[in-house]
């Protein structure tokens, strides 16, 4: 294939025929031919960066509020606030990285994240690091979906699969190695070194960008949807900020109804907008295409599961089994060792079998973990933590490559960017509301089963009635009441995490049904 630039006429749903000029797998990266392993070792060093930073610093929280005096709702800001503009930013910036590059969009995005990983080291006040970490998100969300688009643009067709295989391994694990690795720095330093290794790491992706990652702007791209990327941001900020603050304020309370309904309403209204547009930013009618509404439907049904598992599960590690934050980490790295071989063996499944029966199987994987890890009491082994974390990993290496792949692949090469800018919505959005929703399941059964011995001081038993780390901190007669009470928070809390992942696969069943599930039924 040639290096230089083609032109090709293209069409799309919602959008007339038109003539752009790209750059295909042969681009060039500096001048030399793009090298497909090395940018696949690239990309998915910066995007286990951006998916690691919410998990790395739940590790390091305890270390931030001592230190910075943060009170409980800085602390949950601190980490709420990458995941909000993270979330409310990805489709305008995708859109941007199709327009004006996907590299470029890496590279600025990579700087952005950088410098505010800098300013979190140096800071010492809580505002000042939740402003930083909402820069951060800000750069993650031009870095994430140039990712997974310069990946779907560097590869042949015959070699995508195994290539996104690789990517959606490393976006399901990058948040338990990024658990580990923090563990690990604060072994031996203080919070701000978990800052400082993300902006080591953000170097070395930057450098690999700039020298081994092919530019693929789109030329001749027509003008960025300004409106619609007002209504996408705005109302998926307020979306996601309503259901951030539901398990604090109450899913029933006034500002979380408003929230709610607001976030809705102006997501109706991009909808409205976007079919009226000749070029929109993201065309709703895509959704008709079958395997890109499965794809989209169970990305964040799975990490709606998988985020919602680790805020509980890493909870009961440390504060029920009382191992320390690294041996918690370590703890989860059974989930990878089934995770990461699966995913391998995905594409090969799907190219034997169709994706509708291991995507199915991978779900029910999913659900079959969550269900065991929901049989965990107060005295439980670390055989039977494992015993969940391998069929959950699993099960997730199996269902996150063929979900991935249905999203790009339905769409054509010049829409890469907002197709995985939908991928990484469905996962920031579906982890929000796994988070939310789950620990609003967890914090009302471990409220309403605490029952303390008689003669425990009112002062105490408030404390512990407001949660297990701060029975903990009290100690004496309230802290085996207040495990037991949690413990059944949790398994109530993973049961219902376990019957959404039943909920995707029977989506993605019933969405895949027909005899074409392979790779020619993205193209209906």
């Amino acid at each position: 294939m040639p290096d230089s630039p083609t032109t090709a006429v293209v069409t799309t749903a919602g959008v007339g025929p038109r003539t752009r000029t790209r750059t295909g797998p042969s681009a060039r990266a500096g001048g030399r031919p793009a090298r497909p392993g090395l940018v696949l070792a690239v990309t998915c060093l910066a995007l286990a960066v951006v998916v690691s930073a919410m998990a790395s610093l739940n590790v390091a929280l305890p270390d931030i509020a001592v230190q910075t005096h943060a009170d409980q709702t800085q602390q949950s800001w601190i980490v709420d606030a990458y995941s909000l503009v993270f979330a409310s930013l990805l489709l305008p910036a995708g859109a941007l990285g199709d327009r004006f590059g996907r590299r470029r969009a890496l590279v600025v995005g990579l700087l952005v994240y950088g410098v505010a990983s800098v300013g979190g080291a140096l800071t010492a006040t809580p505002e000042v690091l939740i402003g930083l970490r909402a820069v951060a998100g800000a750069g993650a969300a031009l870095v994430m979906p140039a990712t997974l688009s310069t990946i779907t643009g560097t590869f042949p067709r015959e070699q995508r699969a195994r290539a996104v295989s690789i990517w959606a391994a490393v976006a399901g694990a990058a948040g338990v190695l990024g658990l580990l690795a923090s563990g690990l720095l604060l072994q031996a330093w203080t919070w701000p070194a978990v800052f400082w290794f993300s902006a080591a790491l953000v170097v070395v992706a930057l450098v690999g960008t700039l020298v081994v990652v092919p530019e693929s702007a789109e030329r001749g791209a027509p003008r960025l949807d300004l409106v619609g990327a007002v209504l996408a941001a705005v109302g998926v900020a307020v979306l996601v900020h309503a259901v951030i603050q539901a398990p604090v304020d109450g899913w029933g309370a006034p500002t979380t109804l408003i929230g709610l309904g607001a976030g809705a309403l102006l997501l109706v209204g991009f909808v409205g907008w976007e079919l009226r547009r000749e070029h929109p930013l993201l065309d709703p009618r895509l959704f008709r295409n079958r395997r890109f509404a499965a794809g989209s439907v169970s990305i964040t049904l799975q990490f709606f599961a998988l985020f919602g598992f680790m805020f509980v599960l890493m909870q009961y590690l440390q504060l029920v089994r009382g191992d320390s934050a690294l041996h918690a980490a370590l703890s989860l790295l059974a989930m990878p060792l089934g995770m990461v071989p699966m995913s391998r063996l995905s594409p090969a499944l799907t190219a034997r079998f169709g994706a509708r029966g291991p995507w199915t199987l991978g779900l029910l994987g999913v659900a079959t973990g969550l269900a065991l890890l929901a049989r965990l009491d107060t005295g439980s082994s670390y055989a039977m933590v494992a015993t969940g974390l391998v069929p959950l990993g699993a099960g997730l290496g199996l269902a996150m490559p063929p979900a991935t792949t249905a999203i790009t692949d339905a769409l054509p090469q010049h829409l890469q960017n907002v197709g995985s800018a939908v991928n990484d919505l469905g996962r920031e959005l579906g982890g929000a509301l796994g988070i939310a929703v789950l620990a609003s399941l967890l914090d009302g059964t471990y409220r309403a089963s605490l029952h303390l011995p008689a003669g425990v001081p009112a002062r105490a038993a408030e404390a512990a009635h407001s949660s297990l780390a701060a029975a903990t901190m009290v100690g004496g007669a309230v802290v085996g009441p207040a495990r037991t009470a949690f413990v059944d928070g949790l398994h109530v809390a993973l049961l219902a995490a376990a019957g959404v992942a039943l909920l995707a696969a029977l989506v993605v069943t019933w969405l895949l049904r027909g005899p074409k599930t392979g790779r020619a039924a993205s193209h209906r």
